[in-house]
């Protein structure tokens, strides 16, 4: 069951990470700018943070089995008619939509920890966050070589099928499972028959929690602005390597992001180094390092195989802190309130993947104006913002405390 939830959430978070890498060829294919082409990765990403805030909470009023089925479904559906799209405003209109619908991988943790024990969730919870990076990833790669090989409709296509597939082996594998949430948490005295919460609750409480709770907005401002730098790389950088300074194809995209499958095996160190250390510090190390990335990436510029090898250690060292930061910034949240952590992840994983959508458009705008120091630039101005903020609050208790309680999914 569990290796069937992290192909899940593999595929589901590729369908937003795919186009990265066939930006070039939609624009070739749709007689678009570059840029133009860019909106369609921003349209996934600002869909798939909208199906953050607008769908995940579901989980917690309806059974997960037909839920993520049916989102997956949709998703399917979606990339089908996307790689259909005869102009680039339906594609963007169709990425939008699959960005909002798979957002599988948020909803697959809850019902995992549900299905095992306790002591069991860690594990469980860092095969999930594998297969998810996974997706990630190695989704590039994939869309990257079957883009160039057979067009960049068929990555769309390719996509869709797999969705559907993974849509039936759920709906025949996934174990039946009651809602989760009552009409109050909160209420002193329950009653005896209590009803799921309303959605409109379900919405208000993950915005009162980013409201009432400080240290979730400075977690919420950290990984945004880090994932907004992170995006803003890899959506140009396929412009980058085919355009005249490397010469290349869409496939060297995708072995670019081949290579940087490696980074999935820092996110278990990185949990451990959370509850040794405290997420201070290790956001703090993630934030440097991500300043550190853009200057490496900046040489990446100039081509050949010096080029080639900044833009390789660059996005190596920049995977790594927002992955890192993230698995900080989620134990920081997950210690605040046990009983709301799916809203507190609902309202920290929107912002995150806001974050990644502007900066996607900020990315396309610099890369437009300024090539690609411009790039690098923005990623070095919003991982310094990222810091001060981040240095603006005291560091929250030593190693032992429930700062850093042993609550990060991948820190077993």
């Amino acid at each position: 069951m569990i290796p069937l939830l992290a192909l899940a959430c593999g595929v589901a978070v590729g369908n937003v990470y795919f186009p990265q890498a066939v930006g070039p060829l939609i624009a070739d294919g749709l007689h678009v700018s570059p840029d133009s082409a860019a909106s369609v990765v921003t349209a996934a990403q600002f869909g798939y943070a909208a199906g953050i805030f607008l769908l995940v909470p579901l989980g917690d009023r309806f059974a997960y089995r037909p839920l993520i089925v049916t989102l997956l479904g949709l998703t399917g559906v979606g990339l089908l008619a996307a790689s259909a799209a005869p102009t680039l405003v339906p594609l963007v209109g169709a990425s939008a939509f699959v960005g909002m619908a798979t957002v599988v991988a948020p909803l697959a943790g809850p019902m995992a920890a549900g299905l095992v024990a306790a002591d069991r969730r860690g594990v469980v919870g860092g095969t999930l966050l594998s297969g998810a990076i996974a997706g990630m990833l190695l989704s590039r790669a994939l869309g990257g070589t079957v883009g160039e090989w057979l067009g960049w409709r068929a990555p769309y296509l390719l996509a869709g099928v797999l969705s559907l597939i993974v849509a039936v082996l759920l709906a025949r594998a996934l174990p039946r499972t009651p809602p989760t949430s009552t009409s109050s948490p909160s209420s002193p005295s329950p009653s005896p028959s209590p009803s799921p919460q309303r959605y409109p609750a379900l919405l208000a409480e993950s915005l009162r929690l980013l409201r009432t709770e400080p240290e979730l907005r400075r977690s919420c401002f950290c990984q945004a602005a880090v994932f907004a730098g992170f995006s803003a790389v890899w959506a140009n950088v396929a412009l980058l390597l085919t355009s005249s300074t490397y010469g290349m194809s869409a496939q060297a995209v995708g072995v670019l992001a081949l290579v940087n499958a490696g980074t999935m095996v820092c996110a278990p160190a990185a949990g451990r180094q959370v509850d040794r250390r405290g997420p201070d510090a290790v956001n703090l190390v993630c934030l440097l390092g991500v300043m550190v990335s853009a200057v490496v990436l900046a040489f990446g510029g100039l081509g050949g195989a010096p080029g080639l090898t900044a833009l390789v250690l660059g996005t190596l060292l920049l995977d790594v802190g927002m992955q890192s930061g993230m698995i900080a910034n989620q134990v920081r949240i997950y210690a605040l309130r046990a009983e709301v952590r799916s809203r507190l992840n609902t309202a920290y994983m929107t912002c995150a993947y806001l974050g990644g959508g502007l900066g996607s458009w900020l990315g396309a705008r610099a890369y437009a104006c300024f090539g690609w120091p411009g790039v690098c630039a923005l990623v070095a101005s919003l991982a310094a913002l990222a810091l001060v903020r981040h240095l603006a609050v005291p560091a929250s208790g030593a190693p032992g405390d429930s700062s850093h309680v042993s609550t990060s999914i991948v820190s077993r």
